[in-house]
């Protein structure tokens, strides 16, 4: 099989041998795999897939055909469309994974949806809902709303009957984001928000002595990523006069019965959404598997509203 591969700290597509499927464990051919900044910072060898996963082909989210079952599987057959959130090597024409990972891809939704769709709101719906426990008419703040994580938190903040407040350094961005429910602001300007019940943090320590200041009493904020900086020095007494909490969420590492929880809220909670046209995933950009290293540059790039995704019509 072709698969985007990791040589020397960079992209090339390279054959590899077809996986096989284990028990309990579906082989599903790749129609679409989204990118993410976990890929890139593993490319440059600082994020290692977890153990079980292949450390040379990247990929954290999958969206395709099952086409072989392994002993034991009970729900999937071949010829379903899935799409799943696993540990690595998704950016691959075959990926096996657990069952009990994979979500349907609902009717109507096309690949390249399904493709951004599985890290994006997964990793949204947790830090929201199962980390925060965000509830109806909260304020809530998310930061790099432009992004894949950002536009699911925006919308699923909204659809929850949430007020929210996106920021958005991109001034072109702007009103991509205020079109998924959203009030838009430039990141310089937070200070006169707010307060916040939920923040959403998607950008990294810069953000942290500002969140803080406009953080409701008993507020949350969950860290969701980290781009810009992961040391951050926070006004301790400020946490505890508004006592608010600031925890952190990752779902790759985590063993399967978590991330089969995680699957099962969004298929219970978030598929619906989609079904229903509340819910969409924003593609700024696709591109063949075989042109893995551009749609690396592409989002290197920046300047993204949505996913950047890889196709595979093999």
């Amino acid at each position: 099989m072709r698969a985007a591969t990791i040589v020397e700290r960079r992209i090339v597509v390279t054959d590899h041998p077809d996986p096989v499927p284990g028990h309990g464990e579906i082989l599903v051919a790749m129609r679409a795999a989204g990118l993410n900044a976990a890929d890139l910072i593993q490319v440059m060898g600082a994020y290692p897939a977890p153990p079980g996963s292949p450390q040379d082909i990247p990929g954290m989210e999958i969206a395709g055909e099952v086409v072989a079952i392994g002993a034991g599987v009970t729900r999937w057959q071949p010829g379903d469309r899935v799409m799943a959130v696993v540990g690595g090597g998704a950016q691959a024409a075959r990926l096996v994974l657990h069952e009990r990972l994979a979500v349907p891809v609902p009717d109507g939704m096309t690949w390249e949806e399904a493709g951004g769709f599985p890290e994006a709101f997964t990793t949204a719906h947790d830090a929201l809902f199962t980390q925060a426990g965000l509830a109806m008419g909260e304020g809530v703040l998310v930061s790099g709303a432009a992004g894949g994580v950002g536009t699911a938190g925006v919308q699923l903040a909204a659809a929850a009957g949430a007020r929210v407040t996106g920021s958005v350094r991109d001034p072109a961005r702007r009103p991509d984001v205020a079109s998924l429910g959203a009030e838009v602001i430039d990141p310089g300007e937070l200070r006169h928000h707010g307060p916040f019940d939920v923040i959403l943090e998607l950008v990294g320590a810069p953000n942290m002595a500002a969140n803080l200041d406009v953080l409701a009493t008993h507020g949350r904020i969950a860290v969701i990523g980290v781009g810009a900086g992961a040391a951050a020095e926070i006004n301790l007494m400020a946490l505890m006069t508004k006592r608010a909490r600031i925890h952190g969420s990752t779902l790759r590492a985590r063993p399967l019965e978590a991330k089969a929880d995680a699957a099962r809220r969004i298929e219970v909670s978030v598929l619906p959404l989609v079904a229903a046209g509340r819910i969409r995933v924003p593609v700024t950009a696709a591109f063949p598997l075989e042109r893995a290293g551009e749609a690396y540059e592409r989002f290197r790039a920046g300047g993204k509203f949505g996913k950047v995704v890889l196709l595979n019509a093999e």
